[in-house]
């Protein structure tokens, strides 16, 4: 049995003051949650507020991005050491965002996943298709492409640990989402080729989430399919409210 995940990717958005007034104002809406994991994963700035405001709770925070070394001279990049020490356990990598705006490739989310790993947390990967893949019915094409290059090397231990986000680029911030049937259709497909790298046992534990246009209104519908373990949430995530409502409903219905 998968543990459902359900992550808030605040994106550019929320000072310290804002992201410590959300985590006050959402954690006692989320205290009795024993079934499921929630991750907040504010911006840099308010990285370390958060995962201090989470500290004695069930939830975790997250890191949007990372570079894979250690350490050097790598202007305006935040280290693993950096992402540990303000608190993190989670880091997502190879957010479409990421990809499509500044131009991280998958042997990029390949060296931040197997860094991640290494540095003993756990890296969320994102994948999925544009308009344009699906249109030219290139989504099955483009995902394979994605985890084969993303998590080439790793070992059946590794992609068990993990988790994936299914994002389709064209459900991002659009107000479009998925179908549900699109969405079980897209992580069948992921969940197959996570076996053919990896070995059934090891895909089979593997949380996938969907991420893209996520609302109170759309998450049970969702989440109810067999192949989806949770929600990576981006606008909807930003008031607690909302947020709290999608954490209840994507648990009941998972």
């Amino acid at each position: 049995m998968r543990t459902p995940m359900l992550a808030a990717n605040w994106k550019m958005n929320k000072t310290v003051a804002e992201a410590t007034a959300f985590t006050t104002a959402f954690l006692p809406l989320v205290a009795d949650v024993a079934d499921a994991e929630i991750v907040l994963a504010p911006p840099f700035t308010a990285l370390a507020a958060v995962a201090a405001a989470c500290r004695g709770s069930d939830v975790a925070a997250a890191a949007q991005n990372v570079h894979w070394e250690p350490g050097g001279a790598f202007t305006g990049e935040v280290s693993l050491a950096m992402v540990r020490d303000a608190g993190a356990s989670h880091v997502i990598v190879g957010h479409s965002e990421r990809r499509h705006l500044f131009g991280e490739d998958d042997d990029a989310v390949n060296r931040k996943t197997r860094a991640v790993l290494a540095a003993g947390l756990t890296p969320i990967v994102c994948i999925g298709e544009t308009l344009a893949d699906r249109e030219a019915d290139e989504t099955a094409a483009v995902l394979d492409r994605q985890i084969d290059g993303g998590l080439a090397g790793l070992a059946a231990d590794d992609v068990e640990s993990i988790v994936v986000a299914y994002e389709p680029v064209w459900a991002i911030g659009t107000g479009r989402t998925a179908t549900p049937e699109q969405a079980q259709q897209a992580h069948a497909h992921v969940r197959r080729r996570l076996a053919a790298l990896a070995g059934g046992a090891a895909a089979d534990r593997c949380r996938l989430l969907y991420g893209g246009s996520v609302k109170p209104a759309n998450a049970a519908d969702l989440s109810a399919q067999p192949d989806v373990d949770g929600a990576l949430v981006g606008g909807a995530s930003l008031d607690p409210r909302s947020f709290a409502k999608i954490v209840d409903t994507c648990r009941k219905a998972v």
